[in-house]
């Protein structure tokens, strides 16, 4: 009864009108092109459960749609307007676990680097500063905000394993930045290393030397970095929607000619110097210039995308929980995907639009006119 009560989401058009007035690239496709209920096969068979894709719809978007299980924990709130239900972060941490799932509050698990990490931020910057909410005018939109505009940091557990040879230490990926960051002990002492060098809101992209530091990052060698949330202990929905999205998403970018990973590189085995291994003087040029290669790469170079699961972000009742990183720093947070969406979501990592209906907010996503998400 209370659900009847809820009103309905505004209509992407509505959304997309919003989302141009403050210079955010939108297109008003529909998320879904697939019939609904989704029940006609790729031979025209009733109920196989694939979806019979529209003559003018690109062909490499075809692929098999698989429903989510039938279950009483998996019961997504279809019907908030859930533009806004992202919290404005400066930087996002996802941290080298090789799990899929964790303590519920990954950051009160005692002796881990999530749990130093967020003491040492609040011994830093205060609860209060780094809570404010950046300040609003007409042009905003709900849960749209630039890294610049607040100090609050986003720590997430992620699914992938260690690149470092001692197993001890972390790999962290952070965002917007776009970096990967390998030896980083798991102790009060690795996360105030990581703090200083990398993440401390007064320190740009390419970080700043630290004396006698053995921690090192490199840009991200990815396309597109894909987040799924799968924090089963926190939320089971997630956990339901994350290994069915991540099986579409796969299936979807390989047809489009994408390499889909799930590991990430080690960085120590790439031909690019960590960025503490060039000069001070010429990291931030040396650090845009290799991201702006990901943007266009040369040749035949196939493109790559790296997904992988996290732990809880928030807006568990909205899942599947989608969130889309960038090489230019922009990073789009998705909600209420299925694999019905996917198609949306592979094209707007393709060709770097909004599709209105699903955006819950993101980070860094003005553009100037006539720009995608994918350009600088």
């Amino acid at each position: 009864m209370a659900r009847a009560l809820i009103k309905e989401p505004p209509k992407a058009e509505t959304l997309g009108t919003k989302l141009n007035a403050a210079s955010i690239p939108v297109t008003l496709d529909p998320c879904r092109a697939c019939p609904n209920p989704c029940d006609i096969d790729i031979d025209g068979e009733d109920g196989g459960g694939y979806a019979m894709r529209d003559s003018n719809i690109d062909p490499h978007l075809r692929y098999a749609h698989e429903e989510w299980p039938s279950t009483k924990f998996f019961d997504v709130d279809l019907t908030s307007d859930m533009l806004g239900s992202v919290k404005p972060y400066y930087r996002q941490v996802v941290i080298s676990t090789g799990k899929n799932d964790w303590q519920k509050e990954v950051t009160e698990a005692k002796d881990t680097l999530a749990f130093h990490l967020n003491e040492v931020h609040a011994s830093h910057v205060s609860k209060a500063d780094s809570e404010k909410w950046p300040a609003k005018d007409a042009a905003s939109v709900p849960g749209v905000f630039e890294a610049s505009s607040t100090t609050r940091l986003g720590i997430l557990n992620g699914s992938h394993h260690t690149t470092c040879q001692d197993h001890t230490k972390e790999t962290v990926l952070i965002f917007p930045d776009y970096k990967v960051v390998t030896n980083v002990d798991a102790t009060v002492k690795g996360a105030e290393a990581l703090w200083d060098q990398i993440l401390n809101p007064a320190v740009g992209r390419a970080g700043r030397s630290v004396p006698a530091s053995l921690v090192k990052s490199w840009t991200l060698p990815y396309q597109a970095v894909l987040l799924l949330c799968s924090h089963k202990r926190r939320d089971a929905r997630c956990a339901i929607a994350a290994p069915v999205l991540k099986r579409a998403l796969t299936s979807s970018l390989e047809s489009c000619g994408w390499e889909v990973h799930d590991q990430v590189d080690d960085p120590e085995c790439s031909e690019e110097k960590a960025v503490e291994e060039v000069p001070e003087s010429e990291r931030e040029a040396t650090t845009l210039q290799h991201l702006k290669a990901l943007t266009t790469p040369g040749g035949n170079e196939t493109k790559r995308a790296l997904v992988l699961y996290n732990s809880h972000t928030g807006g568990h009742k909205f899942a599947g929980n989608i969130i889309i990183y960038f090489p230019n720093g922009t990073g789009v947070w998705y909600g209420r995907v299925s694999s019905h969406e996917i198609a949306a979501v592979t094209k707007t990592i393709t060709e770097g639009r909004i599709f209105p209906a699903l955006l819950r907010g993101g980070v860094n996503l003005k553009r100037p006119e006539g720009k995608t998400l994918i350009d600088w």
